[in-house]
């Protein structure tokens, strides 16, 4: 069977989350995505691990649904650790994902936590003085069949391979535990292809979810594994992510990530890496350093040239989210009550997010929500559209028709 799996997200008690973040809320924006697994998000949380432990029910070993609510989604114990230290003369900070398989293991691990001095009612996303590879051998020391992901590796400031604060490989990082990394997160402002230009990441699995810190966000990236057993167990996600199991993957165009092109944003400077590469990472405004992107770290650490897909690999589809669509659709902003408005009522007429983005014929879109709307969906299917790269936190703009004034882009939408 096939499973749409999101597993980075975060619950109300991390900073810059939506108060909605919720475990009913998480379950119903799931369905509407069409999301079969999702994270539970920030087990270390005392009291987010508190109504986890109440509000789900086991319904296979390692995998939980809302209450008796066994429409879907399933949930899995998953969250995001910051490692923040100081290796080689220079300040790392480190995000990963820890998947366990159990609340037994989460209680032992948070234990483990709080002895090395972490204060983990602090925040849903816990910062620890823990290396990486310090935090691997606290993990595996204690039920060896946890994952470690490193979360959303090329974003500057806070990952594996960020160019502010990261490594050149995955075993500088984690010294002797790199073998039992199976698998990274792309992050928002990379996709599948720029990552398999990196040698070392072969025969591992390249994952895509969405950090969302609000509910809409949701599933804005998934990876859709595939599954050999009728009845889902973390057993199965974990053989799925060391095996690379994985049918497709579901992502955000990268370019329309905060961290794609090289640039400074208070000077409005931004570079692509050709122009990086000749102009050196320096702002021509103001003297100050430039904050590296994506596409230029890439370039830097890069074993092989761009290929739009490798044997061996599974496929990927780039997408836009239906709200943004309706938001040039309409003309209106993407926060806007008529975009909600549209967005329920496409929903319930004609299924998922992601069937009507992925799946649903045209002739069926266009007779529920307007030709508009169909030939959007088709032009974002087919890779028609032109997008503005994002750059040093500020999120790339998305336009189906360019010489189409762009809606206005509301304050909520900072909330990832």
């Amino acid at each position: 069977m096939q499973i749409v799996a999101d597993l980075h997200l975060h619950s109300r008690y991390s900073r810059a989350v939506s108060p909605l973040m919720t475990i009913s809320e998480i379950a119903r924006w799931a369905r509407k995505k069409g999301l079969d697994l999702v994270a539970s998000g920030d087990w270390t949380h005392p009291l987010w691990l508190r109504e986890l432990k109440a509000g789900l029910t086991e319904a296979g070993e390692g995998i939980f649904t809302s209450g008796d609510d066994f429409r879907g989604p399933k949930f899995i114990l998953s969250t995001e650790i910051a490692s923040i230290y100081s290796q080689g003369g220079k300040t790392r900070r480190i995000h990963n994902l820890v998947l366990a398989p159990s609340f037994g293991v989460v209680e032992k691990i948070n234990l483990a936590l709080r002895k090395r001095g972490a204060n983990l009612m602090a925040d849903g996303r816990p910062i620890i003085g823990l290396s990486a590879r310090d935090l691997a051998e606290l993990i595996f020391s204690i039920d060896k069949n946890c994952l470690i992901i490193p979360a959303h590796i090329w974003t500057p400031w806070y990952s594996l391979y960020g160019s502010k604060s990261g490594f050149d490989s995955i075993k500088e990082c984690f010294g002797e535990f790199s073998d039992h990394i199976y698998g990274i997160e792309t992050g928002l402002s990379s996709d599948p292809a720029m990552n398999w230009r990196v040698a070392e990441l072969d025969g591992r699995s390249i994952l895509s979810f969405s950090d969302a810190h609000s509910p809409a966000k949701l599933g804005r990236e998934m990876t859709i594994f595939k599954i050999d057993t009728p009845r889902l167990e973390y057993a199965d996600i974990r053989k799925a992510i060391r095996e690379q199991q994985i049918k497709l993957t579901v992502e955000f165009y990268p370019e329309e990530g905060k961290y794609h092109y090289t640039g400074h944003r208070k000077c409005a400077v931004v570079q692509s890496p050709l122009q990086t590469k000749k102009l050196g990472t320096t702002c021509p405004v103001c003297g100050r350093p430039l904050t590296v992107g994506v596409m230029h770290r890439v370039e830097q650490l890069a074993n092989r040239p761009f290929a739009i897909n490798r044997s061996g690999r599974p496929n990927f589809v780039k997408l836009v989210p239906l709200a943004e669509i309706l938001s040039e659709v309409l003309s209106v902003g993407v926060s806007s009550q008529k975009v909600i408005n549209e967005y329920e009522r496409l929903i319930k007429s004609l299924g998922s997010e992601l069937a009507i983005l992925l799946r649903i014929k045209p002739e069926l879109i266009s007779r529920v929500g307007g030709k508009k709307l169909a030939e959007a969906i088709s032009k974002v299917r087919q890779g028609k559209i032109v997008v503005t790269p994002g750059f040093d936190g500020v999120f790339g703009i998305v336009k189906i028709w360019p010489d189409q004034g762009q809606p206005p882009r509301p304050s909520q939408e900072s909330l990832f």
